[in-house]
């Protein structure tokens, strides 16, 4: 069985994973957001 700190050190790279991931989805999200309202603009004009 892992010790306490083998399991402490995976659940910290588990988080900073899942934190990384979160940060890439909401900046990618409002980044297409902005693109796709500015080609529906360009393509309106």
């Amino acid at each position: 069985m892992a010790s306490d700190r083998e399991v402490q050190a995976d659940v910290q790279a588990h988080v900073k994973s899942y934190s990384s991931f979160a940060w890439m989805m909401k900046w990618g999200t409002i980044i297409s957001f902005i693109v796709t309202a500015i080609v529906v603009i360009i393509i309106a004009s």
